[in-house]
């Protein structure tokens, strides 16, 4: 065995002083062989809560036998998630992105403390996805991220539903537009089994963007949860983890400044979800490499909206692999000339060589030409203003507006912007604000898909505007904008809104004021005090005290 290969795992493995430790692995079957070998860690995100990620036993078995094949030991272990889809509306909602940061602590905790040689992260709902990139960051050993694939599109009546058509189904039901059994219906065939959100959410949108960043491998991510097809991608993927160990590849080569821009891109062209700016800054962060909400925006801007996907679109991921998949968004990018062809990838190839071997099957409709785009630019804006000096991010992807000006309605929670929806409160033409649910306001800043998709599906979408200092779901559609900074809870100008300010929203401009002066804005932050937190002690309140600005990426550090 070349010494090199196990480098790491030989702190632990080798001499006379390590018998105690060999004579564990002993115990869990491990042969003499098998402990000099190569240790490479499996980070599964298996768990039994979501959908998303409860056919990973399937597929980290895969990943085992393709790191036996290729001459490393496997050594799998697991991490927590949190379904989104799940806990959205209720206060569990706010651990969600808590758990993103538990997530890379816990894999960077395992693989430090056991000296892994290289390592294989699984991922599965939205938080796991980051989650797992940014450990391979931290630990910047030959590494790489295959996610688990997305759902099957649900079938009622000849059209595809997502959970999405759920969550507008309720507003539906609420505004007496369908009946319980509709609903039911609805409720009933949506998620027909395994698999991750099934639109261009968040978790498909993280998976394109890590695919086209290079930290997973081409062609693999964009694989739907139960075809055979993942199977084999998944043991390629163990095989190719021994392939980045001996080149000594690592996530430091490839996740650099031009592969973010490019999974930025990704994320503009496909009409991406919001919680990308959250998660490509973490990464950043992770990286030491300097980012802010600001490029986003100027990225998205030279970059066409080509991807017609839900939630602002017509088709779910399943369609996007079948057109040609993230390659073929790839080879896009490439043609608009905003790719960084040069940037490496865990194939070892380049993603300008990645791109141009898409195959386009004929007549596809999911990918715009470059000749017919359904936007000029990208789905993401930033938008700053007296009421976000930090800035503020809003998906325009299938929202024609470009201007809103209405009455503020202002609510403290989630919960009672849901109610106020819920009993027809909520006029054409008003501004629903819902702060004190920030990163440190909430603490965990909550997506807001129940009262988005509560409004959408009462008809009030095309008429309302929404922000709030949380987060929406990537299945928000509309005129919502999020992760106002900086939040209430810190003094943000958006604690100073009362009913019936006048908010002004301009895409064109990229703004977000309301019409206040500066000095009655100060006058009312100075009568203003922040509320008690929610939390005193435990994971929550520990968050709360470390989190950064969203402005920032939400990161503890």
């Amino acid at each position: 065995m070349n010494k090199k290969l196990n480098a790491n795992s030989a702190t632990i493995t080798e001499g006379f002083d390590r018998a105690p430790a060999r004579a564990m692995l002993k115990a869990i079957g491990l042969t003499d062989k098998e402990i000099y070998q190569p240790m490479i860690g499996i980070a599964n995100t298996w768990i039994e809560t979501t959908p998303c990620n409860f056919h990973l036993r399937r597929l980290s078995e895969k990943v085992k036998e393709g790191v036996r094949a290729a001459g490393g030991t496997p050594i799998e272990f697991n991490t927590i998630a949190i379904s989104d889809g799940i806990t959205m509306g209720t206060e569990g909602m706010k651990t969600s992105l808590i758990s993103r940061e538990v997530v890379a602590d816990s894999i960077e905790l395992v693989a430090r403390g056991h000296y892994f040689d290289g390592l294989v992260a699984i991922s599965g709902c939205d938080k796991t996805i980051p989650g797992t990139v940014m450990a391979l960051c931290r630990l910047n050993i030959p590494s790489l991220m295959i996610y688990g694939g997305s759902i099957d599109a649900g079938k009622s009546a000849g059209c595809d539903l997502t959970i999405q058509d759920v969550f507008e189904a309720v507003g539906k039901k609420a505004a007496g537009k369908i009946s319980d059994a509709q609903l039911k219906e609805v409720e009933d065939t949506a998620c027909p089994g395994s698999g991750a959100c099934g639109g261009q959410f968040t978790a498909n949108t993280m998976s394109m963007a890590f695919e086209v960043m290079g930290i997973s491998p081409m062609d693999t991510n964009g694989i739907p949860a139960m075809d055979p097809k993942k199977d084999t991608a998944c043991y390629e993927a163990g095989r190719l983890v021994l392939e980045l160990l001996k080149k000594d590849i690592r996530p430091s080569q490839i996740i650099t400044r031009p592969s973010i821009e490019n999974a930025i891109a990704a994320v503009a062209m496909s009409g991406g979800s919001t919680n990308a700016v959250l998660h490509l800054l973490s990464i950043a962060h992770e990286m030491g490499i300097r980012l802010s909400m600001d490029d986003f925006d100027k990225i998205s801007s030279r970059t066409p909206l080509l991807g017609d996907l839900k939630p602002g679109g017509k088709y779910v991921a399943v369609d996007l692999y079948r057109a040609g998949g993230i390659r073929l968004v790839a080879h896009r990018m490439l043609e608009a000339k905003v790719l960084k062809k040069d940037c490496l990838t865990v194939s070892t190839r380049t993603i300008g060589e990645e791109a141009s071997l898409a195959e386009e099957t004929p007549g596809q409709k999911v990918v715009r030409p470059l000749s017919d785009p359904l936007k000029a630019t990208g789905g993401l804006v930033i938008l700053k203003g007296n009421l976000a000096p930090e800035g503020c991010v809003m998906k325009i992807a299938g929202e024609n507006r470009t201007r809103h000006e209405g009455p503020a309605r202002v609510f403290n929670s989630e919960e009672n912007a849901f109610q106020a929806v819920k009993l027809g409160k909520i006029k054409p033409g008003d501004v629903l604000v819902i702060r004190y649910e920030g990163p440190k306001g909430g603490p965990g800043m909550r997506e807001m898909l129940g009262v988005t998709a509560a409004l959408v599906g009462e008809g009030l979408g095309p008429s309302v505007a929404l922000l709030t200092d949380g987060r929406f779901s990537g299945a928000t559609k509309g005129f919502m904008i999020g992760h106002v900074a900086p939040e209430a809870v810190v003094g943000g100008p958006i604690a100073a809104i009362k009913e019936g300010d006048i908010i002004s929203i301009d895409i064109t401009k990229r703004s977000l004021n309301v019409k206040l002066t500066q000095a009655e804005i100060k006058k009312r932050l100075k009568k203003w005090k922040a509320p008690a937190p929610r939390y005193k002690h435990g994971v929550m309140a520990k968050y709360a005290q470390l989190v950064s600005s969203a402005s920032q990426g939400a990161v503890t550090s």
